[in-house]
């Protein structure tokens, strides 16, 4: 990276100046007031500079733009950088008479007609604007706001930030007023709020000189990119609701999704705040991960059927805290019921351009519909139920591009299969995944969402398919969106419509792929990123030149059972289980690719058990209703409820140790399905061909059948013919916002001996097996962590709890070696360091991971990578991660295993060897404040309630679509076979009709206020 040095005389006496950087990847320094994310090819200066009545120059030296500043002339009431070439930044800030703060912006390919404001600010300044704007000249000097009316609008470009509430509407009122007056009427008369003044002014600027205004003209929310913009850009520009110095920008959640596992924890929080379900009509409750999913028709209660007493106790947790706070649910009694990704898309709560949610890392899934979604924690969970809101730094852009046409029998699964091969599981750490292309465009709903439902495998943070004519098809007519023939529904497409990446839009890393290349492919090992062709051979470890790859490879051999199988063909490999389901693959296009290769066959005698788990009751029904379920009884496979399933093994469906799975789940991490059991991971077509040859198979040998998809579903039309108008926005706000912190444990300096653990994709399955994930409480947990490293007998240990005499510890593992045991935090001694492998925290987005390490006493872990959802998840409750390069994280192992000391200093980000070399590492500013001074995000959020609260209100106005979504159908769809009144499984939950009346309600309280107010 190139540095720029500079000195800056002030009233004539030289003074040093912080060091400007430049770079394709610099982005927006954590000093850069704005925070935003920035083009590869952005030059930021940024430097603060008294308020006084005088000048300051600099002049600046090396760099490849060759630009050079002239003079910064500055007062405390506002300031001007001219810049000697096409480009003049003016700036006002309304510092009355405190310190005035700049940020100059210059780009290096900008075009020269480009027009921009925004504003910045910091924990000591306040904000101001700033504008780009041509011009061969220097400007006269800018001394009061009024100066604005020099700016001349583009109709290309635009750029914006919400400004401070003491400087919105005059500031923008005088800046409109000289650009164009029927927007600045409009806009005064609206008396909007600054978050308004910036998304009209996003849009309409671009309007400018195009057309005038009108009322049902579009505008966007909060346009934070200049020039050509990616899917994800507009969508995060969509939904900015505000943003910190560092770059972290707070979103608008329009869905959550929300389950018993990763919730009980969520809504204790809630109950001990008195914090209520902020926006009920955007959240969607079920249960899946703990339900059986053997036959229901003898379901009476929850309390008689699930025999396991902690997923009882899950279950019934969620059922309580449904009624308590009133929200949509879809219980074991309803069709509706199934897994999270399943249910969304299929009952039309997944939209286009929506961001969505849910305590669960395969929330990627609803990407295919051009929705920005992913996994949060438990803590996010909380967050999002209190606030309607997530705290987050932009991600950077990614494109994988696969053209071409599939072969003969290559699916969506092994479309995503190759390309974690291709880049691997931290290939997309950091970033959002648009996946694109002429293959991917091919594909059907059903399939895209199998690809973005792995994004997480490839390290990803989202992945996303733009919307087209397939999309809004699936969309047409389901239950929580507006009907058909309605203006609203109108309105969606339109909107959806202009939600794609923009012609010469920039990507951070871009993958290309030939859909020629890609064959029906398979894992050999434990990770994703272990693939292989059915037509290749299991890997040679020596064949692999990096040591931690090649011990990656062997461990995986090992675990896998296959060590006498390297340079073997993989479809040697003999099966004993197989698995079609989870919400990768149990939608009614799986379960009929199933159907074709399982029809006139039977299941290989080998083969122990051959589940089909369908991904929801509308699935299985819908299945029933074509018959695909005779088929697959007859060839031998069991039909079974639906539910998560063998994907983690959380309910009765698990894999036995060293019993061999082809499973059309998502993961194949180390006792995934089972403790010891070993899983290959296969479209649903390669499951079912190795469930009838009893080997892992090229589904290219057989000959399959024709299974007609039929045109319409009658359930389908029953569910959307019981759907309802939409109640509108049902908002619960708290009489007085909640602003205290709620606290966390303050970050303190840590130094002693730290733990190694030289293992690398440390996944979250392998910090806490899915076996201790059913508690309703976050403390206790610690006894849990590395279960099945630390364990000889973790089944035991995961049933008996912390009971003395149980666990059976491996003697060997780094944690229960005594010269580390009282070093990792017991009882509060010694050092509290974790030195672990690369890509550390990958996998799931479980919370109590964190929870777990935290609870053994470890404050703080070092790697040279992490996941993203892991990562925050440590954030969020108190503990460091640092990243470090990787020959210092190897230094730090060594002197981890010899005993020597480091320490971290937090403060000064640094990590010191006991020799004393020191190690600096980046944190985000404002969590390196909440770490120190022990504060939690939702306070700090509660905080912001009034830019929260507008923003609902221009939602509601631009996107009405967004709102009501949950109020539009009944209470109860009940499952046809149940034989026990079904009546009593309807609990005490707002119906469509109350629905409306509680927002009729509420709307009458908040005028009543008004007028009294």
């Amino acid at each position: 990276m190139d540095e720029l040095a500079a000195v800056l005389r002030v009233g004539g006496r030289a003074k040093s100046l912080v060091r400007w950087r430049l770079g394709p990847e610099a982005g927006w320094e954590d000093s850069c007031p704005t925070g935003a994310a920035c083009h590869k090819q952005r030059f930021v200066l940024d430097w603060r500079v008294m308020a006084y009545a005088g000048w300051v120059e600099a002049r600046v030296c090396g760099g490849r733009m060759g630009w050079e500043v002239v003079r910064v002339w500055s007062s405390s009431w506002g300031a001007c950088l001219a810049v000697r070439g096409e480009a003049v930044l003016v700036g006002c800030a309304g510092g009355f008479g405190l310190s005035s703060e700049i940020a100059a912006l210059a780009s290096h390919h900008l075009p020269p007609d480009v027009f921009s404001i925004g504003s910045n600010k910091s924990f000591h300044l306040p904000r101001h604007f700033v504008g780009l704007l041509p011009s061969p000249r220097p400007p006269p000097l800018p001394s009061r706001p009024r100066a604005f009316a020099r700016l001349t609008p583009s109709p290309h470009h635009f750029h914006a930030y919400s400004p401070p509430h003491h400087l919105r509407r005059p500031l923008v009122h005088s800046l409109l007023a000289s650009l164009h007056p029927p927007l600045s009427r409009f806009m005064w008369q609206r008396r909007s709020s600054g978050a308004l003044f910036g998304r009209a002014l996003a849009r309409q600027v671009v309007q400018m000189g195009r057309r005038e205004m009108t009322s049902d003209v579009r505008k966007s929310i909060n346009v934070t990119s200049v020039g050509p913009r990616t899917l994800y850009d507009k969508i995060w520009d969509d939904h900015l609701v505000d943003s910190t110095d560092d770059g972290t920008g707070l979103i608008y959640i329009d869905r959550h999704l929300v389950h018993e596992v990763t919730s009980p924890q969520a809504f204790e929080g809630l109950s001990v705040a008195g914090r209520p379900v902020r926006r009920p009509d955007c959240t969607l409750v079920t249960v899946d991960h703990n339900v059986p999913t053997f036959s229901r028709k003898a379901f009476e209660s929850i309390e008689s059927f699930i025999q396991d007493d902690q997923s009882r106790a899950q279950v019934l947790a969620v059922e309580e805290n449904v009624q308590k706070f009133q929200l949509p649910y879809f219980g074991m009694a309803d069709k509706r019921q199934g897994i999270v990704h399943i249910i969304g898309p299929e009952q039309g709560f997944t939209v286009p351009g929506c961001t969505c949610v849910c305590g669960d890392s395969h929330t990627a899934t609803h990407g295919a519909f051009g929705a920005l979604a992913f996994g949060i924690g438990t803590s996010e969970v909380e967050h999002v139920l209190a606030t309607s809101t997530l705290p987050q730094k932009k991600a950077l852009n990614m494109l994988v591009q696969v053209d071409g046409e599939l072969g003969i029998g290559v699916t969506s699964k092994d479309i995503v299969l190759h390309i974690c091969g291709v880049i691997g599981t931290a290939g997309g750490t950091g970033a959002t995944i648009e996946f694109a292309g002429s293959a991917i465009r091919s594909l059907s709903m059903e399939a895209r969402m199998s690809i973005s439902n792995m994004a997480i495998e490839a390290g990803a943070r989202a992945g996303l398919i733009a919307p087209d004519e397939v999309t809004f098809a699936y969309l047409k007519g389901r239950p929580m969106v507006p009907k058909p023939d309605s203006v609203e529904w109108a309105a969606a497409l339109s909107y959806w419509r202009s939600l794609r990446t923009d012609e010469g839009a920039h990507f951070d890393k871009e993958v290309h792929i030939d859909a020629a290349d890609i064959a029906p492919t398979v894992t050999w090992g434990t990770s994703p990123e272990h693939t292989a062709p059915i037509t290749g051979v299991v890997p040679r470890p020596a064949d692999e030149a990096d040591p931690a790859r090649r011990a990656a490879y062997e461990r995986a051999l090992k675990y896998m059972g296959l060590e006498a199988h390297v340079g073997k063909r993989v479809d040697a490999i003999a099966i004993d289980k197989v698995f079609i389901g989870s919400c990768t693959n149990s939608r009614i296009e799986d379960i009929r690719a199933v159907a074709a290769v399982a029809k006139g066959r039977k299941v290989a005698a080998r083969v122990k058990q051959a589940l089909v788990v369908p991904g929801s009751g509308l699935v299985k029904e819908e299945a029933e209703e074509e018959g695909l379920h005779t088929i697959l009884i007859e060839a031998g496979f069991e039909w079974r409820e639906p539910g998560c399933s063998m994907c983690l093994a959380m309910n009765p469906d698990k894999l036995g140790a060293q019993e061999r799975c082809a499973s059309t789940s998502n993961r194949n991490f180390e006792g995934r399905q089972g403790a010891g059991g070993r899983t290959h991971l296969c479209s649903p077509a390669m499951a079912a061909a190795a469930a009838v040859t009893g080997r892992l198979c090229d589904v290219r040998e057989l000959t399959l059948s024709a299974i007609p998809a039929p045109a319409s579903s009658p359930l389908q039309l029953e569910q959307n013919a019981a759907a309802s108008d939409s109640a509108g926005a049902v908002i619960r706000d708290l009489d007085v916002t909640d602003g205290a912190a709620a606290g966390m444990m303050a970050f303190t300096n840590l130094k002693g001996v730290a733990a190694p653990l030289d293992i690398s994709n440390v996944d979250t399955d392998m910090i806490i097996p899915k076996e201790y994930l059913k508690t309703i409480k976050k403390t206790g947990l610690g006894f849990a962590a590395f279960a099945e490293l630390r364990y000889l007998n973790p089944v035991e240990v995961a049933k008996a709890g912390k009971a003395d005499g149980v666990a059976k510890e491996v003697a060997d593992f780094v944690l229960n070696r005594p010269e580390y045991r009282d070093r990792a935090g017991r009882d509060g001694v010694g050092t509290k360091i974790l030195i672990a492998g690369d890509n550390f925290g990958c996998g799931s987005s479980r919370e109590h991971a964190p929870w777990s390490i935290s609870d053994m006493g470890i404050r703080c872990i070092i790697s040279s990578s992490f996941a993203d959802i892991f990562h925050s998840n440590c954030m969020k409750n108190g503990m460091l991660p640092v990243t470090l390069p990787r020959d210092e994280v190897v230094e730090l192992l060594k002197d981890a295993t010899a005993l020597k000391e480091v320490e971290v200093d937090l403060p000064s980000q640094t990590v010191i060897r006991e020799c004393g070399t020191k190690y600096s590492f980046d944190i985000d500013p404002f969590r390196k404040n909440c770490l120190l001074n022990g504060l939690d995000d939702i306070g700090i959020t509660m905080q912001k309630m009034d830019s929260i609260r507008a923003f609902e209100t221009a939602r509601s106005k631009l996107y009405p679509w967004l709102d009501g979504a949950t109020t539009r159908v009944p209470r109860l769809f009940p499952v046809k076979h149940i034989k026990s009144d079904t009546s009593s499984h309807k609990l005490t939950t707002p119906s469509p009709e109350e629905w409306r009346e509680e927002v009729r309600a509420r709307r009458e309280g908040a005028r009543r206020q008004q007028v009294g107010g």
